[in-house]
Order: structure tokens, then sequence, then C-alpha cells
């Protein structure tokens, strides 16, 4: 077939690599001038890391350099994307700089009216099978506030994190930070090295994870594991789980509820006033979130101002001045006011009649796995199950399209799949209040979707490899069969 894939993320080039390595004829298309998605230097804000550990984070053929640090950086991940393309020989399928402004069913398989950004030269594609990978984090959400023009006028810039790309843009200025997730806090700390004051505005506290918990259980031992994930009650249970959930069901709750004090020793926070509300447990109903470096330490040393439970009410101008009014009354002189609120989960090139379709009432995406839309042929999503381990989840995934395409998977009726979606939605939105990304972000049960992927494909990776998942962090390498299984099959027909 010829597939078109709109993205060249993580999700976006692992399918490529997959479905060209089968026989399959792929144009992979983004608008961005470099390879990455959300790690593109379009895209990336100083002190932007990975929350995984690099060992982890990384795709099962192809690991990480090793002399990388623990936690890569934005530009880190972002080169080793690009020595992905290259060691692959992706580099032909590539068409950077061109933005898909509409797909349109055409008979069996899509016709794509694409631009380039550089020049504004219109063009067409058709393809057979259309796979959006585009990302989920793709359009940042940016606050309706009023005031905008006058705030202007005064001087004030209004950016989303994504587009804040220079501390010297903070250099002697009021910086103003709306949000209280990892991407607020990296902001902030990043600002406070240039501004003249670094305020943050925080809606709701919540909880961060140390990288160390009391400076010396590593995060990934905690949370990158099989026995770490398996402390969130999944819905459907297997082996241990149905034990730690059944006779020993006040056990997980325990385990997490005890990080609770240590977190707040470790980083003072009721010396700082941020403790959050609630038991640790409820991490996982907001967003779990790794600690930024140095972020309490500098609240602590007044280089940064978390002004908690406040919202921004509106922007002006005072006394010749840029500032945000908060909802208190209270008013922030803010130069630079970066917006750090999260993504819209968007797919606008696609057609109304489609989106109706692949989405419900909410904006939540329909999806089998993630994947498959019951409603639509000639369609595949990559990269729609955001998760801790997002290289290994979209190779998955990736390797799920294969099949379907050369057709070596058998999936159930589509009353079937529409129910099995419906079931997985209600359960997220209990398990994680709704924190789901409109059911794009699988956290925190990303093995399970590589589990449940595996098991579609009728693969897997061993009880051997699985065991030692349990205590050990993640190791992607032990996934690195399950392509060449498959392309095993497929030569056999």
């Amino acid at each position: 077939m010829r597939v078109g894939i709109v993205g060249a993320g993580v999700a976006g080039l692992c399918t490529a690599k997959i479905l060209s390595g089968l026989g399959h004829e792929v144009v992979v298309l983004d608008r961005t001038p470099d390879v990455g998605g959300v790690w593109s230097r379009t895209r990336r804000y100083p002190g932007l890391s990975t929350q995984s550990v690099r060992d982890t984070y990384a795709f099962s053929d192809f690991p990480m350099p090793a002399d990388y640090p623990e936690w890569p950086s934005g530009e880190q991940v972002q080169a080793y994307l690009e020595s992905y393309v290259r060691h692959f020989g992706l580099e032909p399928l590539l068409r950077l700089g061109t933005e898909v402004r509409s797909a349109e069913q055409d008979g069996d398989g899509w016709r794509l009216a694409l631009r380039s950004v550089d020049s504004g030269e219109e063009s067409v594609e058709t393809v057979d099978h259309l796979v959006v990978a585009n990302g989920v984090f793709c359009e940042p959400n940016m606050p309706a506030l009023p005031g905008r023009d006058e705030f202007a006028a005064a001087g004030g810039r209004f950016l989303a994190a994504g587009d804040f790309h220079d501390v010297e843009d903070a250099r002697g200025k009021h910086v103003v930070v709306i949000g209280y997730g990892k991407t607020a806090c990296d902001v902030a700390v990043a600002a406070s090295e240039t501004a003249e004051s670094t305020s943050v505005i925080a809606r709701t506290l919540v909880w961060k994870v140390p990288r160390h918990v009391a400076g010396v259980l590593n995060f990934k031992h905690l949370l990158l594991t099989r026995l770490g994930e398996s402390l969130f009650r999944y819905a459907r249970l297997r082996g241990f789980e149905k034990f730690l959930h059944g006779p020993a069901r006040a056990v997980p709750g325990r385990i997490l509820d005890s990080l609770g004090p240590v977190s707040a020793r470790q980083f003072t926070l009721a010396d700082l006033d941020l403790v959050p509300p609630g038991a640790f447990r409820d991490i996982v109903r907001g967003a779990i979130g790794l600690s930024t470096d140095g972020f309490y330490d500098r609240v602590a040393a007044g280089d940064i101002t978390v002004r908690r439970e406040r919202t921004v009410a509106r922007l002006l101008e005072k006394d010749g001045h840029p500032h945000a009014e908060l909802d208190d009354g209270s008013v922030v002189r803010a130069d630079l006011l970066v917006a750090a609120t999260g993504y819209t989960q968007g797919v606008p090139f696609l057609d109304d009649l489609t989106q109706a379709r692949i989405r419900d009432e909410r904006g939540n995406f329909l999806l089998y796995r993630q994947i498959h839309p019951v409603d639509v042929g000639h369609l595949s999503f990559a990269g729609y199950n955001s998760s801790f381990f997002s290289p290994l989840n979209a190779e998955m995934a990736a390797i799920w399209i294969a099949a379907q395409l050369d057709g070596h998977l058998a999936l159930p009726d589509a009353d079937v799949m529409r129910a099995r979606i419906a079931e997985q939605l209600a359960f997220m939105d209990d398990a994680v209040s709704g924190h789901h990304c409109h059911n794009t972000k699988i956290i925190p049960f990303s093995l399970h979707n590589v589990d449940e992927v595996l098991d579609d494909l009728d693969l897997d990776i061993g009880r051997g490899a699985r065991f030692k998942q349990w205590l050990n962090p993640i190791d992607p390498r032990a996934y690195a069969h399950v392509a060449t299984r498959m392309a095993e099959r497929t030569a056999r027909g």
C-alpha cells in the first residue's frame, strides 16, 4: 500500500520504519523543518527534558546513547530521533516543512491537500491508508484572557510554553507562568535565571514525584516497573494484580500514601505552604509529574513566587506596564506571560463527518486499542497512547497497524469493539478523573496497553522477561524481536 503518515515525531517515525520495512510505500508529512514532534527545535522550551529515564524512553532496536544523562534534554532527544532516521535510512520518506491542510476520503483511499510552509506552494497526494501521528500535544491550549490588546500595547508578550525558546527573552523582565505541571515548573526555573521576578500562578497544587525519593530511591524503580504500575488498579487484572487488589487491597494505597510525607519533607512543602490537598495516591487523578530540579529550592530562595489556588482573570495596563489581574483582585507585573496550560488534541485536517465518527460529544477519541477508529476505513492513529514509555508504546502500536494492513490481525466485530472502547473510556474517566487528554493518554497503565496490543498479535516477550520487569525498570530491548516476528509472518503470507 501507499501509506501517508501525518507527523514526524516519535510515533510517525517508528511507524514509517516498520511499514516501509514490510514493503509499503510510505510518505511522512510534517509542517516543522525537523523531525521530533514535541521535541522539535520549533517547540522546545529551556529546561525541557524527559520524564522517563534514558534507557526506558527509547525504541526497542535503537537504544539512546550511553553517554546521555539519565534524563536527556529536549535537544538530546531530538538528536536521538535524527540519528534513528539516519540509521534506518528514513530520509527519503520525509517531507518536512509540509502542512496537511485537509485529508478527505477518496474511494478506498485518501486525498491529501498539502502546502509548503516556506513557499506556500500547494500540492495533492493520494494514499491508500492514512496514519494520524500528529501528536496528542499538537496545539497549545491558550487561555482566552480579556485585555490582551491593552496588555500588548503596554509591551506585554503572551506566549505558549513551546514558543519560549531562549532565557534571554526573560532577562530583566517580570515573568508570569500560568500552570503548575512539569512544563510550568521547568519554564519557571529557566526564566528565573535571568528574570527580574518569576511568578507561578497555580490553579491547583499537585503532588510531584521526586527524581530520587528521599534522595535515595530512583523514580524509575517506583513507577517504571510492573510492580509500580500495579499499584494503580487496572480494569482487567492479571496474575499477582488479582491478589494485590483483592486480599491485599489496602497495601497499594498505603505504599503510595507513604510517599506523600516523604515528598513533603524532601521539598519542605509545609514551610513553603505548597502541600497539595488530598493523599499522594490521588496523583493518578491529576498529572503524574516528575519534580523539576531546583524548583522548590528557588521558591525557598525567593527567586520564584507561587500564587497557589489562583487563576489569571484578565490582562491590563497599569502605570504604563503590562500586568495580570488574578481572580482575587491582586495584580502582578507581567512583561512576559507564559501559558503552560496543556494542549488540545486535534486533527483539524480531517473533515467534519470523519471527526464526528472518531470522537464523542466530549471530544474523546473513540479508538480501539488507542489505534483503530471503528467507523472509518483506511485510517489508523499512532502515538495516541501517550505514556511513560511513549517510544515503546508507539512502536508496538505501529506493529499492530502493520499486522492489520497485511491481514494478520483478527479484529472483533464492530459492535464488540465499540463496547470495549466505551468500557475503557468509562474506566479511565473514573480511574484518573478524566485526566486522559480526551482518551489519548494511558498513564499510569502504559504496560497494560503494551500487553493488550501483543495479545491481539498473539505475541509475547516471555515469562522471564516479564518477571524481570516487576522490580526492574522496563528495558525496551526486551521487545526488539516483536517486529522481526511480525515480518516473518508477513514473508510467509
